[in-house]
C-alpha cells in the first residue's frame, strides 16, 4: 500500500546457546524514547487515515450496537453480606453504576462515572463492603498498567477516608474487625504479585505490616476469604504447583499457617466448612478429585475421598455450603453442575441439552442458603440467571438479559458443535453459530482461537456479534489443544514441547470448515488476543494462504527474546507455560514457532494489529517490532495496520464507548475486505 510507515533499522546481535540472531528492531523497547514515539505516531496516523474511508461503515455498526443493546442496560442482582446489589449502565455514560436494593428502594451505591471524570483511562477492578456494611473498599486503575489504588468510602456520609493504598494488584479482603484490609503488592520491576500486607484504617501505607512474601519467582500470590468468613486465604501458585496459607480472620495478628506444603506438580484449592475442609486436588488425579479433612492435613493421601477421579470428567470448580457440595464439571467439553447433599449423599445434576452452551455458578456467598444462582447462555441465547432450590430441585428464572432490539429472536440463529480432524488424527471440537438462512458454502467465516494456560473459551452469546451474522458471516471458536475443553490432557498436549499442536489444530480447524462447506474456504478471517495473538502470528507464518484477514490483539509474538529477558514483567512465571529458553531444547523449539523470528519474504494476508502502550502483560514493543518486520519482508500490497492506544493497557481502552469503537473498527476492517460498505 502507498505511504506505508518506515523506521530505522539498527541491527542488534543476540547470541544464545552459541546461536546468533539479528534483531533489526530491538531498539523499540526503549519506552518513551523519541524514536519509539515517532514511529508509533506514524503507524497510528497511517491506520487512522485507512479507517477514515471506513468511518460511514464504522458508524453504521456503532448505531447497530446501540440499537441492539439497551443504553440503560442492567445486570442480574446479586447478594453480598446479605444485601442485594445491581450493576447498571446509564445512557450517555461509559461506566457502570452500582445500586443497593432494599425492598422496593433502589439506592445509588457507587458511580464509576464520577470516579472516571477527567481520566483518559479508568477501571474499577474490585469493590468489597466491610462485614458490617458500613465501609466500602474499592480498587481502581487510572493508567491501564494494572496497578491499582485502594480507597475506602464511608457509606453513610459518602466521604472517602484519607487512606490510600497504592500500587496493589487490586485484590481486597476485609478482616472480621471491619478495620483491617489485606492486599497484595506487585514487584515494581516484574509486576509479579509477591507480597501480602495488612493495612489498618487511619494509618499510613508505609506502616502496613508485611504478612507474607513469596520468594520463588515462578509463583504469584493471590488472596481470598472463606465462605464461612473464618479464614483469610493466601494462595501461592505457579502453572504447575500451588500452596495455601490461612489466617484466622478474627485473630489477624497470627502468622499465616500453611495448609498443605507445596509439592511440585500438585495443584489444590480449598473450601472451608464448619466440620473441616474440602479440597479440590490433582494428586493422583489429573482431572481432579474432591477430598475432605477435618483439620489441616499432614498429607493429601490421608484425606477422605468424596468424589473420585474420572479420566473423562474434569472437575473445574467447587462451592461448599453448610448442607451441600456443588461442583462445576466438564464432560466431553460440555458443562454440568453436580449437587451433593452432605448428609444424605444424594446427587442431582443441572445440565442442558443444547449442542453447545455455557453454564456456571454465579455469586453465591451465603454459606447457610438452601438455594443457589447459576447462569446459562449459548451462542444463540442471551444470558439467563436461574434460582435453584437445593431442597426440591426446582429452578426458576431469576433474571433474563433482554436485547433492546425486539426483532431479535434466538430461533433465527443456529449453533452447532462439529469435530475437525488434526494432522495426528485427534478430533478437534469447534463451536459455530450463523443465521439460519445463511448459505454456508458461500459464507465468510470469522474463526476465533486462544489455546493457552488451560483457559477454555466459553461458548457465550454476544449481541455485538449479530452484526456479522446478519451480514452472512459464520462465527466459530476452535477449542484447540492448550485449553481444558476436553480435560487436563487437552491442556498438556498444547504446552511446552507440544505447543505446536495448538497452531496446527487451528489450521486444521479452518481447513475442515472450508472443506466440509461450513464456509467459503477463500473467505476465512481469524482473530485472537494476547496468547491468542501468538496463535495468530504463528498460523499466519505457517499458512498465510488460508487467511483473508487477520486480527491480532495485544499479541505475544516476540516469544524467544521476551522469555530470555527476566527483567520483563511476568517472564519467569511463564516458564511453566512455555518452557525456559535458557534450556537449549526449549530455545530451539520456541524459536521454531516464535512469530517475530519466523517472519519471512512472502505474501502476507491483510492484517489489523492492536496494542496498548501501557500493556503490562505483553509490552507494546512486541507487536510494534512484528509490524515493522512484516513491512520490511512482505511481498504484496495488502493492508497491514497497527493501532496503538496510548491510553490503554492489556485490556484495551476503558469504558463501553471505547470497547464498542474498537469492535466496530475490527468489524469494518473485515467487512471492507468483503466489499460490504453498509
Amino acid at each position: 500500500m502507498k505511504n506505508e510507515p518506515t523506521c530505522k533499522i539498527e541491527n542488534t546481535e543476540l547470541i544464545t546457546h552459541n546461536h546468533s540472531r539479528n534483531d533489526p528492531f530491538f531498539w523499540m523497547n526503549e519506552r518513551d524514547s523519541k524514536d519509539v514515539l515517532k514511529y508509533i505516531s506514524k503507524e497510528n496516523k497511517y491506520t487512522k487515515n485507512y479507517f477514515k474511508e471506513l468511518k460511514p461503515l464504522k458508524n453504521i455498526l456503532l448505531d447497530e450496537f446501540e440499537a441492539r443493546i439497551n443504553p440503560n442496560d442492567v445486570n442480574s442482582p446479586f447478594k453480598l453480606n446479605s444485601i442485594f446489589y445491581q450493576e447498571r449502565s446509564l445512557k450517555g455514560k461509559d461506566y457502570n453504576q452500582i445500586y443497593k436494593l432494599e425492598g422496593d428502594n433502589e439506592i445509588l451505591f457507587f458511580d464509576e462515572n464520577i470516579r472516571a471524570e477527567g481520566k483518559n483511562f479508568y477501571s474499577l477492578e474490585d469493590w468489597s463492603p466491610s462485614l458490617d456494611n458500613k465501609l466500602l473498599a474499592i480498587s481502581e486503575d487510572f493508567t491501564g498498567r494494572r496497578k491499582y489504588t485502594i480507597s475506602i468510602l464511608e457509606n453513610k456520609t459518602q466521604k472517602y477516608l484519607e487512606d490510600q493504598i497504592l500500587e496493589t494488584d487490586g485484590s481486597i479482603v476485609w478482616a472480621n474487625d471491619n478495620n483491617s484490609i489485606f492486599y497484595v503488592k506487585k514487584d515494581p520491576e516484574t509486576l509479579r504479585e509477591f507480597q501480602v500486607f495488612k493495612h489498618e484504617l487511619g494509618t499510613l501505607q508505609k506502616n502496613d505490616i508485611l504478612i507474607f512474601e513469596e520468594k520463588d519467582e515462578r509463583f504469584s500470590v493471590g488472596i481470598g476469604k472463606s465462605i464461612t468468613n473464618k479464614y483469610i486465604e493466601i494462595h501461592s501458585q505457579s502453572s504447575t504447583t500451588s500452596e495455601i496459607h490461612l489466617i484466622d480472620a478474627d485473630s489477624i495478628t497470627e502468622i499465616p499457617k500453611v495448609f498443605l506444603p507445596r509439592k511440585n506438580g500438585h495443584i489444590y484449592s480449598i473450601e472451608h466448612h464448619e466440620k473441616g475442609f474440602y479440597i479440590l486436588t490433582n494428586n493422583k488425579a489429573k482431572n481432579n478429585k474432591l477430598v475432605f479433612t477435618k483439620s489441616f492435613p499432614i498429607s493429601i493421601d490421608e484425606c477422605e475421598v468424596i468424589i473420585k477421579h474420572n479420566s473423562s470428567i474434569l472437575l473445574e470448580n467447587i462451592l461448599i455450603l453448610q448442607k451441600y457440595i456443588l461442583t462445576e464439571e466438564r464432560i466431553n467439553g460440555l458443562q454440568k453442575i453436580r449437587i451433593l447433599d452432605i448428609k444424605s449423599k444424594k446427587e442431582n445434576f443441572i445440565n442442558f441439552e443444547e449442542e453447545t452452551y455455557n453454564l456456571a455458578l454465579t455469586i453465591n456467598d451465603d454459606y447457610l442458603e438452601n438455594h443457589i444462582y447459576f447462569s446459562y447462555n449459548s451462542l444463540t441465547t442471551p444470558s439467563t440467571i436461574f434460582k435453584y432450590n437445593l431442597i426440591n430441585q426446582k429452578r426458576e428464572v431469576f433474571f433474563k438479559k433482554e436485547l433492546l432490539d425486539k426483532n431479535f429472536k434466538s430461533e433465527d440463529y443456529k449453533s452447532e458443535r462439529i469435530w475437525a480432524t488434526a494432522n495426528d488424527g485427534t478430533k478437534i471440537p469447534i463451536s459455530l453459530v450463523y443465521k439460519r438462512d445463511t448459505i454456508l458454502k458461500d459464507a465468510p467465516l470469522l474463526l476465533y482461537g486462544y489455546g493457552s494456560y488451560g483457559i477454555t473459551i466459553p461458548d457465550v452469546f454476544n449481541p455485538i456479534r449479530i452484526s456479522l451474522l446478519d451480514r452472512g458471516f459464520v462465527y466459530a471458536i476452535s477449542h484447540i489443544r492448550g485449553e481444558k475443553y476436553l480435560g487436563e490432557d487437552w491442556y498438556e498436549n498444547g504446552k511446552f514441547l507440544k505447543k505446536r499442536n495448538t497452531f496446527t489444530d487451528f489450521i486444521n480447524s479452518a481447513e475442515y470448515l472450508g472443506m466440509k462447506g461450513y464456509c467459503d474456504k477463500d473467505r476465512i478471517y481469524i482473530k485472537g488476543g494476547s496468547a491468542g495473538g501468538l496463535l495468530m502470528g504463528a498460523v499466519t507464518n505457517l499458512a498465510p494462504y488460508l487467511w483473508k484477514g487477520v486480527i491480532a490483539q495485544v499479541p505475544f509474538v516476540d516469544v524467544v527474546t521476551t522469555m530470555l529477558d527476566e527483567s520483563i514483567p511476568l517472564t519467569v512465571g511463564e516458564y511453566e507455560e512455555w518452557g525456559n529458553p535458557n534450556d537449549e531444547e526449549y530455545y530451539w523449539y520456541m524459536l521454531s514457532y516464535s512469530p517475530y523470528d519466523n517472519v519471512k519474504k512472502m505474501d502476507y494476508p491483510s492484517m489489523y494489529i492492536t496494542t496498548g502502550y501501557h500493556d503490562s502483560q505483553v509490552q507494546y514493543w512486541e507487536p510494534l517490532k512484528w509490524v515493522a518486520k512484516i513491512r520490511s519482508f512482505k511481498t504484496n500490497n495488502l493492508p497491514l495496520l497497527f493501532d496503538c492506544n496510548m491510553d490503554a493497557g492489556h485490556g484495551g481502552g476503558s469504558g463501553r464507548t471505547s470497547e464498542r469503537i474498537e469492535l466496530a473498527k475490527e468489524y469494518s476492517f473485515i467487512l471492507n475486505l468483503e466489499g460490504i460498505k453498509k
